[in-house]
């Protein structure tokens, strides 16, 4: 063998070596760049589920405060006043839910007869002493307080018009209100004099029971 064919044949190995290396390099980046693109697709998935998790959170908790059961509000049409006569003579107070939506009550309303400085007291516990009377009126629903005048002193004399406040959770808080009804204009006859409200029932015969003029 010469010495011309022996660099022809060094010279064609280096190349091959060189091509190999080339190749094998080439493949490392294609496979380290693959990972890196599988790496980027899982942590995009990823944050994609995070962002639909704490969406469907976040329309629970709208969901949860629509729910919410609003106070009920008085007004002149939604209150009405009725007397009835005999040995268990009492006054009826009625309070309809007008609305398409649940309201609630809480304890007793508060009546104030021919703009009296102070509302007619509590049937059940006081001011200071309420028992927590609290009841949901449903839509378009009805709900009840009572006023027995059995006798000549809780029965006193007619008057003329009431103003009523609608009480809060509290002895001293007050939801809505007041409102007046004027009986005259309504040419209704209610008398009522030392007497004392029941708290708000779901039935008239609830609220009947509670002031002892029921059967």
């Amino acid at each position: 063998m010469t010495a011309r064919r022996s660099r022809h044949r060094s010279a064609a190995y280096a190349a091959l070596a060189l091509g190999l290396a080339g190749s094998l390099a080439l493949t490392g980046c294609n496979s380290h760049s693959s990972k890196k693109s599988k790496k980027s697709s899982s942590s995009s998935s990823k944050s994609k589920k995070r962002k639909i998790i704490g969406g469907g959170a976040a329309g629970a908790g709208a969901g949860a405060a629509s729910r919410r059961v609003p106070d009920c509000y008085p007004s002149t049409y939604k209150l009405t006043f009725s007397q009835q006569t005999g040995p268990k003579s009492h006054v009826a107070v009625k309070f309809k839910n007008s609305t398409s939506r649940d309201c609630k009550l809480y304890n007793a309303p508060l009546l104030r007869f021919n703009n009296a400085k102070e509302p007619l007291p509590l049937l059940q516990g006081t001011p200071g002493h309420l028992d927590g009377t609290r009841i949901t009126v449903p839509a378009h629903g009805y709900a009840y307080a009572v006023i027995p005048t059995r006798t000549a002193a809780t029965k006193g004399t007619e008057q003329k018009s009431v103003t009523i406040d609608f009480m809060g959770i509290s002895a001293s808080s007050v939801t809505h209100g007041p409102v007046t009804v004027n009986f005259a204009e309504k040419r209704l006859h209610i008398s009522v004099g030392k007497s004392k409200v029941t708290n708000w029932s779901s039935s008239i015969h609830g609220a009947q029971l509670a002031a002892g003029v029921g059967k």
